[in-house]
């Protein structure tokens, strides 16, 4: 069982940054995370997705070289560092754990309650 909070949401004006970060409990040992996003009216979203111990990170095409995902381990939380923001990253933002590397939702076992980023123009 893995407990997942996220937190660090906010508004922000375009060009800016925002750290989200997910508080992990639980069997997090070679647990995989993941950050996706939802905006109003679209679907779930992959945004990026890595292993605790940093291998098989991946990203979405669209926030790639913007965000990064990292993780401090001792402390069990996993961060998405997103810089240069633009109005269409505003969504639900999501974090999720599971057994795999995957960008599909469906493959992942636990979902914190999201955090709003709202990136203003």
């Amino acid at each position: 069982q893995v407990q997942l909070v996220e937190s660090g949401g906010g508004l922000v004006q375009a060009g800016g940054s925002l750290r989200l970060s997910c508080a992990a409990s639980g069997r997090t040992f070679r647990t995989y995370v993941g950050w996706f996003r939802q905006a109003p009216g679209k679907e779930r979203e992959f945004v990026a997705a890595f292993r605790w111990d940093g291998y098989n990170t991946r990203y979405a095409d669209s926030v790639k070289g913007r965000f990064t995902i990292s993780g401090d381990n001792p402390q069990n939380t996993v961060y998405l560092q997103m810089n240069s923001l633009k109005p269409e990253d505003t969504a639900v933002y999501y974090c999720a754990a599971g057994s795999r590397s995957s960008s599909w939702a469906g493959a992942y076992d636990y979902w914190g309650q999201g955090t709003q980023v709202t990136v203003s123009s």
